[in-house]
């Protein structure tokens, strides 16, 4: 068992609430999975500075001065970091996979939690209130943020094994249940030449899925894909930097509500993630069918 959140903003007005509206719809997922949490946030101007690539980092080892004087020499641009919580995010004014790939040169051994032009990805082991307390999550802003309370089934309670899996640039992708053939799929896509981070199920389905992106699939193309490959039962999150969407297995399994106002929208795992949400009351709510895919875009 597991607690999902997500918030897609469509009012400017509403985006220096983003963290503070997301901190409560987290904090009160923590009863479904309290040995870990994190969130994806878009568009914080200083987690991830307008016109910069961003890379949030785990594990590296090294304090903020000593990766950024790492990277300096395999970069000709300024380079900032931020320490929030446990992680780094190191900010640049360059392309994001030139980013991406100085920093896996430079910290090999470290892990990369996320990556691309608007997007901060914050996870670790703990207590979700205090973990997004540790993050400052409440002080964010942005379009939109996507949460995850864990409770471990099927792999470690470690960073790696954390929600959101962020593997594609500006993608990310949370999950509540399992995949019952994930091992069979993971063995497919290492053949393709990709890598993991984790022994966790959920890894396999955002690595599928930022596949299928690259591959030049839309996003429901991309899940439909899923649903066709992947056995297990699931209610799953997937957004980019422009979109968010939402799916279930072929029988409903996990529970699910959506809320739409002209103002937002959002996905929780229960209602009481929902009840604080401004104009909440006058929302059109309801319960994902089962395989239909759900997308709103930026």
């Amino acid at each position: 068992m597991c607690g999902i959140v997500g918030l897609h903003l469509r009012t400017p007005t509403l985006y220096p609430r983003l963290g503070e509206l997301l901190t409560g719809m987290l904090c009160e997922m923590s009863e479904r999975g309290a040995d870990s949490a994190g969130v994806a946030v878009y568009g914080d101007p200083v987690w991830s500075p307008p016109g910069s690539a961003t890379v949030s980092l785990l594990e590296t080892g090294v304090t903020p001065a000593e990766l950024a004087d790492a990277l300096e020499p395999r970069l000709s641009c300024d380079i900032t970091v931020h320490e929030v919580g446990a992680t780094q995010l190191v900010s640049a004014h360059c392309d994001v996979e030139v980013l991406r790939d100085a920093v896996a040169a430079a910290l090999p051994h470290a892990l990369v939690a996320g990556f691309g032009a608007d997007l901060a990805v914050l996870k670790g082991v703990g207590h979700p209130r205090e973990l997004a307390m540790a993050y400052g999550l409440p002080q964010a802003q942005g379009w939109q943020g996507v949460g995850h309370t864990r409770m471990a089934t099927e792999s470690a309670v470690t960073p790696a094994g954390c929600h959101p899996y962020a593997v594609g640039p500006d993608q990310c992708l949370v999950h509540n249940g399992s995949f019952a053939n994930h091992a069979t799929i993971r063995r497919e896509l290492q053949r393709r030449g990709i890598a993991f981070d984790s022994e966790n199920d959920t890894e396999v389905g955002a690595r599928f899925v930022a596949q299928a992106l690259a591959d030049g699939y839309d996003i429901e193309t991309a899940l439909k894909h899923l649903c066709a490959e992947f056995d297990g039962f699931y209610t799953l999150v997937v957004s980019h930097r422009d979109s968010f969407a939402v799916v279930r297995d072929a029988i409903a399994c996990k529970p699910a509500v959506i809320a739409e106002t002209d103002d937002w929208v959002a996905i929780a795992s229960e209602y009481r993630a929902l009840v604080e949400l401004p104009g909440i009351e006058s929302a059109h709510l309801f319960e994902p069918a089962p395989e239909r895919i759900y997308a709103w875009t930026r």
